[in-house]
């Protein structure tokens, strides 16, 4: 069946439009809009602090015009390293305004990847907190920056936190940074102050400028600049209100903990709750107690998240203490969501949890189940308004029969423009128009589609094609499993077999013998692992994405190590 027929279109809800049409409006255009709008509506909310629209949008505006005064011109990039906080949306705004390329930087990176970020995106201005100060300093003589902005999370703190949190972050980091102040290292309070409330007349084409540079994770060589469109974001922003079409405008309050630093946290909470003007009520960093203490204290109706973080929260022995009631909807995304964690959320909040689909080339949404329609158990969903997904067969190059495997291509107005300064790399991930995602899936007669996993994940042993993620579903399932990731490691008979790394629930005991008999009754003898291996945690990104590449570079020196004694 042929992917031009659109077959997805007949699940849609009534209430989604098929197509839509977009103003043609960069991205902190909207901004302006939600502060005329709702100049007095509580923009965000932030450890006890609030910011109205009006407020929001006029601090913007002053950071832009200071970045004016430093020389920061149409198309020069400023970099943002900060954890979720009123400076970063503040800063991200503000450097659109001017016409600036916003550098999302993610400030767990260590200097040799801030380095790389900041000499490929070649930044002029990098606004940091300042606990990672100091990592900054040492790389910015190898780099373009010419100015850096430290802030601190105390700098939106009400009284007295704002006196009292330069100790906790004392106590519970053991790092107390001083700043040398200069005129090319500024305090941003001060510097905003100084900031005017001129009108800005930045002449951009929605559709041809960049906003964005969103840095890939960087798992198949050095992490690529995806080149984002104010046009881009803007069109994934609106798909996402169509999409949650039971949501009031200027009402809701949306949970923002997964970073803004990323694609999907920057999208589906900061641009999302802004472009609707809903109250942003922004944590820094999850926690599972703050996050249940957050929903019912500030009556939390939209909370986008990734797997883990349900995962945690269901998980935790205290959550039927708080009323979760006011949940309307949670769209998970950037990994697998188990069925048991969604039915277990579901039940606890009577809310709406569903699995979506995208990638950082993709600004991030391409497809998702329907919030208050069909979904179905394991799929991704049906494409966005506007979205067409195709399956490209790996056989044929030519488009796949209904539940064949094979690459998932997506085509719509949210395919980024390319890869920054890397067109061959760019020439490669397009077939056409068409982005090839490098995920393998399939599509069924209804038009859901289904990821089985990424391509170079996928394990060959004895010539069997093998999906982590479908061991992964059989893994989640048994009852004393709270967590599960599976790899490929080098096998001499079967060139490549299973290992899967465990993380228990609290109090659960569980065995090799025992798992490996529940992994038998569940899958084909040649998908049982060949390897388990029991740990209190799992790597992961802060976004909550377990990273599986570093579990497999563990194996990879594991296994060096091995064959250097063994040569000895």
């Amino acid at each position: 069946m042929a992917t031009e027929e659109k077959i997805w279109l007949e699940s849609y809800p009534e209430e989604v439009p098929h197509s839509i049409e977009y103003d043609e409006r960069c991205l902190h255009d909207y901004l302006q809009l939600s502060a005329g709008k709702y100049p007095n509506q509580d923009a965000l909310h932030f450890l006890g602090k609030d910011m109205t629209y009006k407020e929001l949008y006029e601090q913007s505006k002053m950071f832009a015009n200071q970045l004016l005064s430093l020389g920061v011109k149409k198309g020069d990039r400023v970099a943002i390293m900060l954890a979720n906080c009123p400076q970063g949306v503040i800063s991200y705004y503000g450097a659109l305004m001017v016409g600036a390329v916003v550098v999302q930087t993610n400030p767990l990176y260590v200097e040799r990847e801030l380095e790389h970020q900041l000499i490929d995106s070649g930044a002029k201005v990098i606004i940091c907190l300042d606990l990672v100060f100091p990592r900054v300093q040492k790389v910015r003589s190898n780099t373009s920056l010419e100015y850096v902005i430290v802030t601190g999370i105390k700098d939106y703190l009400p009284f007295p936190k704002n006196l009292l949190y330069p100790f906790v972050q004392k106590k519970n980091t053991g790092i107390k940074v001083d700043v040398v102040y200069d005129k090319n290292t500024l305090s941003f309070k001060p510097f905003l102050k100084a900031g005017s409330l001129q009108d800005l007349n930045v002449s951009l084409d929605p559709v041809e400028d960049i906003a964005l540079l969103q840095y890939t994770g960087g798992t198949t060589g050095p992490a690529k600049g995806v080149m984002l469109t104010h046009q881009n974001l803007v069109v994934n922003t609106i798909q996402c209100i169509h999409w949650t079409y039971k949501t009031v405008p200027g009402k809701e309050r949306g949970l923002a903990v997964l970073p803004f630093f990323h694609v999907y946290g920057m999208t589906v909470s900061m641009n999302f709750g802004i472009m609707n003007g809903f109250t942003t009520v922004i944590l820094p960093k999850f926690d599972p107690k703050m996050v249940l203490k957050t929903i019912e204290k500030q009556k939390i109706t939209l909370f986008p998240g990734a797997p883990t973080m349900y995962v945690a929260l269901v998980n935790d022995p205290t959550i039927t203490d708080y009323d979760l009631s006011s949940i309307k909807a949670c769209l998970s995304g950037a990994a697998p969501l188990p069925l048991e964690v969604q039915q277990k959320f579901e039940k606890l909040t009577g809310g709406k949890l569903v699995e979506g689909y995208g990638l950082t080339e993709t600004s991030p949404v391409a497809a998702a189940n329907p919030i208050w329609g069909k979904r179905k158990t394991g799929s991704i969903g049906v494409p966005w308004p506007d979205t067409e997904v195709q399956v490209i067969s790996a056989e044929t190059g030519e488009p796949a029969e209904v539940g064949e495997v094979g690459e998932i291509a997506i085509r719509g107005p949210q395919v980024m423009k390319g890869y920054w300064n890397r067109p061959e790399e760019t020439a490669r991930v397009f077939k056409e128009d068409w982005f090839l995602s490098g995920d393998m899936g399939y599509m069924d007669e209804e038009g859901y589609f289904y990821i089985v996993d990424r391509k170079k994940d996928m394990i060959i042993a004895s010539g069997f094609n093998i999906y982590p993620r479908e061991i992964e579903e059989v893994l989640y399932e048994h009852e004393a499993i709270q967590e599960a990731v599976v790899i490929g490691v080098p096998d001499e008979y079967r060139g490549e077999t299973v290992k899967a790394f465990i993380v228990l629930k609290e109090g659960s005991s569980l065995n090799e013998e025992a798992l490996e008999e529940y992994c038998r009754k569940h899958l084909a003898a040649y998908k049982v692992p060949k390897y388990y291996e029991f740990r209190e945690e799992l790597p992961k990104t802060l976004v909550g994405k377990i990273l599986r590449r570093v579990l497999v570079e563990e194996e990879k020196e594991k296994r060096a190590s091995t064959e250097k004694v063994s040569n000895e």
